[in-house]
């Protein structure tokens, strides 16, 4: 089932993390598996109703399915995909999130920017298709990460300050040496930790602008007053994991005293932002809090209630 455009002696796998799927996903899965050697789906804890048609979709497409059974997060599902793929010796793994549909030539078209630049794992210009109108590619700035300028996009490459996950092509070879995704963050900043680990480690990583992926964030988008770009309101809990992971970034080493001062600031917004303005703000205030306090402390993993 490899498309033909899939280029030489490569052995690609797709790992495909899910969590409540739905006809998006099949189709999704359905044109991975046509660019791939192998297609890995990892589901996070869906129904037995959405297992039962995941099932049916794997099986047609001759694609693999773990079931977790539960939510262990999207670093630890990723894992387990990746593990399966270095164990049968893959040259290269795919990342994909369910929200997103690749262009038939995707893989091939990652696979050619890395053996051009060198990189060590090449992701596609994403977009998101969410209502934003996002370009989501992020440049190494003083103060962090920002969204690439206009003339920045119209190059071929572009050096990324991190790739998002989603239809990131990754060797083999880089994630024996850096490592897997961190799975204390459950969700949430994993793919930019993982991103920097592989800078520190002096390997490259490219975005190929040619290569369009839309992609959902899933989540609702505000226009505010003096802002250009879209915000992006998350579910409550997902204001959890995004503040107490940006306070184990800050803590993780790998920013520089610039990059962290950026993240606080853009910390501060954030919460302000989420207790002021965005709807539910006493339960994001609450789950705020607890980040702060657990990022502050070193908690992670997956949320737990406290009694």
């Amino acid at each position: 089932m490899v498309n033909t455009n899939v280029v030489r002696d490569a052995s690609i796998w797709a790992v495909i993390v899910t969590f409540h799927p739905d006809e998006r996903t099949h189709r999704l899965i359905e044109v991975l598996t046509r660019q791939v050697q192998k297609c890995i789906v990892v589901d996070n804890g869906s129904t037995e109703r959405e297992l039962a048609a995941l099932v049916k979709a794997t099986d047609s497409c001759e694609a693999k399915l773990c079931a977790l059974g539960s939510n262990m997060g999207i670093a630890y599902a990723q894992n387990v995909g990746i593990e399966i793929a270095l164990e049968a010796n893959a040259t290269h793994v795919l990342l994909s999130d369910q929200d997103s549909l690749p262009p038939q030539d995707m893989v091939s078209a990652l696979l050619e920017a890395m053996e051009e630049t060198g990189a060590e794992a090449v992701g596609p210009f994403i977009r998101d298709n969410n209502g934003g109108d996002d370009e989501l590619v992020y440049i190494s700035r003083t103060w962090g990460p920002r969204r690439a300028s206009t003339n920045e996009l119209r190059q071929h490459y572009v050096n990324p300050a991190f790739l998002l996950a989603s239809g990131c092509l990754i060797s083999s070879d880089c994630l024996r040496e850096v490592g897997l995704m961190n799975d204390d963050y459950f969700i949430d900043h994993v793919d930019l930790e993982w991103c920097l680990r592989v800078r520190a480690h002096g390997k490259k990583i490219v975005v190929t602008t040619d290569t369009v992926l839309d992609h959902s964030l899933g989540d609702q988008t505000e226009r505010i007053p003096f802002r250009a770009q879209p915000v992006h309101v998350h579910a409550p809990i997902r204001n959890y994991y995004l503040t107490r992971n940006t306070i184990l970034l800050c803590k993780s080493g790998l920013l520089t005293r610039r990059w962290i001062v950026g993240y606080l600031v853009w910390l501060a917004k954030y919460v302000g932002f989420n207790i002021l303005l965005a709807p539910q703000r006493f339960q994001r205030a609450s789950y705020i809090g607890r980040a702060i306090i657990d990022g502050i402390t070193g908690k992670t993993g997956k949320y737990s209630i406290r009694r």
